[in-house]
């Protein structure tokens, strides 16, 4: 018997969309949870178009299946279909399933066929927590580079892992349903570069907020996420943490005329979050790679709530990295400095909240 992935039958984790049986993931940390009652399922993954190509381990979507919290599976999808067998057992029981993508939108994309389970079997959405968040980010959101301590490697999807970064850590804690929406090497007005002299205009995440996310990969049969809308009203949040600056700082340095015009462009996507998400406090974040543009962080948000009125913004200071311990792959800070991160994080959400 197979089971469609609706909000009848399971909660869905983060931006997904159901195009026709296939339920549609592209962000770090989207995915699914479900109660499940039975003596074992078949869960089938769907790889994109990087899973066509062999020896592709750098953009291979990777997926974690838990069974009662407990990681299962780690996966690569390097083949069009991959297709497990979960919480099986000689006798019906009760597990509750995650199944969650590890690994970013820009490269890699996947999908979940329907369910399938035995007669009499029986799958259902776990309970909406009390409260809901978003993240909004770049590569240290998506966990890049987290399982590879060795900083001069390259990105590969093989090694990230949103699941040990700090925005993933902070809603673990605080007992939330979320949402992420993280590319790497992003920005406000600049991606990253390795060039001053050259803004990267082509990879900032205020162009792409509005739908599913960009990505140079394509799943068969469905649209690019860039050219799907997000519906905002299928996941309304009642906090937002914006982590958007380190990448612009590649193109600003220590010019105040690009870090002014980075703070101008941050006010303009405060105002699109606002437009978009009525009801949610904005927390305004950064640090964790080094925070030069963190006092125009904080200029921004000012500026934002003079101009508009709104009060339901915050900044808070994430401590930066420490080179002596050490960094992830391309300098990226290591599990421990997630942690770091996330133990500021935590408290500065719960009081401001009121959790």
């Amino acid at each position: 018997m197979k089971i469609s992935l609706n909000a009848e039958n399971v909660k869905c984790l983060g931006r997904t969309i159901l195009w026709k049986d296939t339920l549609f993931l592209s962000l770090s940390g989207s995915g699914i949870e479900f109660e499940y009652k039975g003596c074992g399922l078949t869960l089938t993954l769907l790889g994109g178009s990087a899973s066509e190509i062999p020896d592709n381990q750098a953009n291979y979507a990777r997926m974690a299946i838990y069974v009662n919290d407990k990681r299962v599976y780690d996966v690569q999808l390097s083949s069009a279909e991959t297709t497990l067998r979960i919480a099986e057992s000689t006798q019906p029981e009760k597990s509750v399933i995650r199944v969650i993508k590890l690994s970013e939108c820009a490269m890699s994309l996947a999908g979940i066929a329907p369910l399938e389970i035995s007669a009499g079997e029986t799958v259902k959405p776990t309970p909406a927590k009390a409260h809901r968040m978003e993240f909004i980010g770049d590569s240290i959101t998506c966990g890049y580079g987290i399982d590879d301590e060795d900083p001069l490697h390259p990105f590969q999807t093989a090694t990230e892992d949103v699941t040990r970064a700090y925005a993933y850590k902070t809603v673990k804690a605080l007992d939330v349903d979320y949402s992420m929406f993280s590319t790497s090497g992003y920005g406000i007005i600049s991606g990253y570069t390795g060039d001053p002299t050259i803004q990267m205009t082509n990879q900032l995440i205020p162009d792409f907020y509005e739908s599913m996310g960009f990505s140079y990969d394509r799943m068969p049969s469905i649209p690019a996420p860039m050219d799907i809308p997000w519906t905002f009203d299928a996941f309304v949040p009642d906090a937002i943490v914006v982590n958007l600056g380190t990448n612009d700082d590649s193109y600003c340095q220590e010019d105040a005329t690009r870090q002014q015009i980075y703070a101008d462009a941050y006010v303009d996507f405060l105002k699109v979050i606002r437009k978009r998400n009525p009801n949610a406090m904005i927390i305004c974040v950064l640090g964790l790679m080094g925070d030069r543009l963190y006092p125009w962080v904080c200029k921004a948000a000012k500026t934002y709530s003079e101009e508009t009125g709104d009060q339901r913004i915050h900044t808070v200071h994430l401590p930066e990295q420490d080179a002596s311990v050490g960094y992830v792959s391309d300098y990226h800070p290591l599990e421990s400095a997630h942690e770091k991160a996330a133990n500021v994080l935590i408290p500065a959400i719960r009081e401001i909240m009121g959790w």
